[in-house]
């Protein structure tokens, strides 16, 4: 079968697609003919060993996939062989078949397509854990995004707007900004792309407050870090609860901790991936509820781009540079 492996640490352009061995169900495993594996940011950073978790190598990257029950292990209970299952691996899903453990897949409802499950999960799984769990959004709150039309931002865009908050997005470019309208966006903000200098970021405080009548954001939620941090939170209200999710431009910013003082508001870690692991009955009620929200169209995965599996690194580099809007995901032309 092919793969798609990391070799060496490096930028997309080193990864190799190679034949490999198919793998056969261990315990407790099945293994997933792989229809669509989705591309997010994590996968960026693991190839280029910038991320929490570092593999031995060789090692595939792709942290969720959705495909078909093609064999099963010893003692699985939950599924049998036809079966469509999205599937959690962390990493090694940029293949053709993978072998995966029962309790990381989840059953995909009938509604749903196998691409758009692949492009669910761990974008919707954070933010949801983000908003509902670490922030407490309430009806009525003005939720502040940005990075609004990547996936995870998107993917805030839409609970958010299900949570009954006034959802403000920003994003880099107009067209970024139309999707986030699409996906209901209540207010954009437009900012410059790259590092803001000085004026930048004084300029992003006050386009803050103006559109949150000059209160300032309830929630922001935050995967880019870098030069946007201290001016969004400079923007924060009262009591605020600012939402740490990533570093998608790069720097990780240090934080001047009289602001918290001075707004008397909180900085909030979310890590969904950890939150899974250590309350997985937490995670399945959530993806329950998730699951709810597709079936009444509360939410639509926005998927801009499908690329073969040949083509992993050209979607990577979309992914890298920032370019995506809503998920992109690799296709393996198994089938639908």
């Amino acid at each position: 079968m092919k793969a798609v492996l990391c070799k060496e640490f490096g930028p997309p352009e080193t990864l190799v697609v190679e034949d490999i061995a198919t793998p056969t169900a261990g315990k407790g495993e099945v293994v997933l003919q792989v229809h669509a594996a989705a591309v997010n940011f994590p996968d960026v950073l693991i190839i280029e060993n910038k991320y929490q978790f570092k593999p031995p190598l060789p090692f595939a990257p792709g942290g969720e996939v959705a495909g078909v029950v093609k064999e099963v292990g010893e003692g699985v209970k939950n599924l049998k062989v036809g079966d469509r299952v999205i599937g959690s691996c962390g990493h090694g899903g940029y293949v053709e078949e993978l072998a995966i453990h029962e309790a990381s897949c989840i059953p995909v409802p009938d509604e749903m397509d196998l691409e758009t499950a692949s492009a669910l999960v761990l974008t919707y799984g954070t933010s949801h854990y983000a908003l509902k769990d670490r922030a407490a959004l309430k009806p009525g709150e003005k939720l502040l995004v940005m990075g609004a039309a990547g996936g995870v931002g998107l993917a805030a865009v839409e609970l958010g707007k299900a949570m009954g908050a006034h959802v403000i997005a920003a994003a880099s470019t107009q067209d970024k900004l139309d999707v986030c309208v699409e996906h209901g966006a209540d207010a954009t903000l437009l900012y410059p792309s790259g590092e803001m200098d000085r004026d930048a970021q004084r300029a992003f405080s006050e386009q803050i407050k103006e559109l949150t009548g000059g209160q300032g954001a309830d929630v922001i939620y935050d995967p880019v870090g870098g030069t946007y941090a201290e001016p969004a939170l400079r923007a924060i209200n009262w009591e605020g609860r600012y939402l740490v999710i990533g570093f998608a431009s790069g720097p990780i910013p240090s934080i001047p901790l009289n602001l918290a003082l001075l707004k008397s508001c909180q900085i909030v870690g979310v890590f969904w991936g950890a939150f899974t692991a250590r309350d997985p009955k937490g995670n399945s009620e959530n993806l329950g509820e998730l699951m709810a929200m597709f079936k009444d169209g509360t939410i639509r995965p926005h998927i801009s781009a499908r690329y073969p599996l040949e083509q992993a690194a050209d979607a990577l580099n979309l992914m890298a540079s920032r370019q995506v809007k809503g998920k992109v995901i690799l296709t393996t032309g198994l089938g639908a």
